[in-house]
């Protein structure tokens, strides 16, 4: 029994919650997660929205506007029947990267749930938001919002101006590209303000008015059909388009000779929401570990005070351990290993080697190891790490142990795995190289450029696709993806597979044979 001192204490009692109790409950979570764990965070906008509406998020890829697509009404429809099944829950929270940080919290939930999410997202997402430099190299918080709204306002306008088919066809094009348009090794252009904003569309106008397609019918200048002239032209043109170009979307946004004005900027708007959700895709070990981290540090801060009962720390330890649920790999829910267990059990072994150390630790992580302020370290990590990096420096032989983790060597040509790595001093370290590897998303992607461009004949495009590991793209999805990038280009499209240690090409396929 909860004595009545105590009970006078507690933030709130029972499953109900309303706005009062919200925002007394992050006002006390705030002052943790600033002064305890020194979390430096973006002001926070707190939204409760129903099962529906998480489900609308769901399909619009997690942001609160977004312009009109079909596979979002198809991903809508898909969401919705699982979860009305029952085979699949929803998130109790979404957080979006932005500034203010968006939290949308479910109604359903109860009190006790509403403060862990809190936690969760509005404190651990969003300090990791803030502060990692991935995000804050590659993506602009602040102007994010605003250049959605834009977007929406503007295919919106294409769609009554254009017709529902014709802006419809462009972005199906753009989305097939999405992976292959973002920058991986050269940061991208900041958002565009509004003032900008508004000049673009003023251009475009402007451009629409004036644009005329007759040149393309006139015939070549006498002047320019000497090869020596032609075969230098060319030579410029190709050092103008800083060839190779690994963002797809980017080349043909800038290059392409069919799109119209509208049309490009409808590409630009696809690869600037997809250059958004990159850092993302590189960091979800840390950025959930992070979060679950702060939540489990703070719910366990808030109950040694005496401010949430035993009741409501049950709830909240229920739902953390089936976030952090690890099945084996016989079991039939297995899909991988959990983002979650992984980073929080890796951010718990940092705190462990910095204040109990065993010699093991003292020889594996000489810089941290007794050090006993495990939140610098942490701060640190969160700030210049992505998955890759954070594994490959922090993951110690005792978490190597407890997960039991060992490298199978996988040859085409032999019939039987083979036993690579076990749980020696040498093993630890290959184990660890091969478990960071799987989360370098550089390395795990297909490595299409453009290389080539026949500006001054037929203007075949052509794509080199660097192979790894002899591993080819599936060839109704490369077809497919083929022909959006001829919809997009205007002409013949041409892909050729090459090994990325010979050089030696494996294969080629062209629009040409589609």
């Amino acid at each position: 029994m909860v004595s009545q001192a105590r009970k006078s204490e507690l933030l709130f009692s029972g499953s109900d919650w309303d706005f009062a109790k919200l925002s007394q409950v992050y006002d006390e979570i705030e002052a943790i997660g600033t002064e305890e764990l020194r979390l430096d965070i973006y002001p926070v906008q707190m939204e409760v929205i129903s099962s529906e509406q998480m489900l609308d998020a769901y399909s619009s890829v997690g942001m609160p506007l977004m312009y009109r697509h079909w596979s979002f009404g198809k991903r809508f429809l898909y969401d919705e029947l699982l979860y009305r099944k029952g085979a699949r829950g929803l998130a109790y929270e979404l957080v979006i990267n932005s500034n203010p940080c968006i939290v949308y919290l479910m109604e359903e939930n109860t009190m006790a749930l509403q403060a862990l999410v809190t936690a969760h997202a509005a404190l651990g997402h969003n300090h990791f938001f803030k502060n990692n430099h991935l995000f804050r190299q590659w993506t602009d918080a602040g102007g994010i919002l605003s250049y959605l709204d834009f977007a929406k306002s503007y295919i919106t306008r294409c769609e009554e101006r254009h017709g529902l088919v014709a802006v419809e066809a462009i972005l199906d094009s753009a989305h097939a590209l999405m992976e292959q348009g973002v920058f991986r090794y050269r940061r991208p252009p900041k958002l565009s303000s509004e003032q900008q904003r508004e000049g673009l569309r003023e251009r475009l106008e402007y451009e629409e008015r004036s644009f005329n397609d007759l040149w393309r019918t006139l015939p070549p200048s006498p002047g320019k059909s000497k090869p020596d002239a032609r075969d230098e032209i060319l030579a410029e043109r190709k050092k103008s388009l800083n060839l190779p170009e690994e963002n797809l979307l980017y080349f043909l946004e800038k290059n392409s000779l069919v799109l119209e004005p509208w049309q490009r900027e409808i590409v630009r708007i696809v690869r600037v929401i997809a250059q958004y959700f990159y850092p993302q895709r590189q960091t979800q070990v840390m950025n959930e570990g992070c979060a679950t981290f702060v939540h489990y540090t703070i719910m366990n801060t808030l109950f040694d005070r005496g401010r949430i009962s035993e009741g409501a720390m049950l709830e909240i330890l229920r739902n953390h351990s089936n976030v952090v649920l690890q099945p084996a790999f016989d079991d039939p829910r297995f899909s991988g290993i959990n983002p979650y267990a992984l980073g929080l059990d890796m951010m718990q072994d940092i705190q462990r080697i910095s204040t109990e150390p065993t010699a093991e630790d003292r020889d594996w992580f000489p810089d941290i190891a007794g050090r006993g302020d495990w939140r610098d370290t942490l701060l640190d990590a969160w700030a210049n790490h992505r998955d890759e990096s954070f594994i490959r420096q922090y993951l110690s032989p005792t978490l190597i142990r407890k997960w039991r983790l060992f490298v199978l060597a996988d040859g085409a040509d032999e019939p039987h795995y083979e036993v690579a790595s076990i749980h020696n001093e040498r093993g630890y370290a290959k184990i660890r190289s091969a478990l960071a590897q799987r989360y370098d998303v550089g390395a795990n992607r297909p490595d299409i450029q453009v290389v080539d461009v026949d500006l001054l004949g037929d203007r075949h495009l052509r794509l080199q696709h660097n192979v790894k590991d002899g591993i080819l793209l599936e060839d109704a999805s490369r077809d497919a993806t083929l022909r959006h990038i001829r919809s997009l280009w205007g002409y013949d499209v041409s892909l050729a597979a090459t090994d990325a240690e010979t050089g030696a090409t494996l294969s080629e396929r062209s629009t040409k044979e589609l």
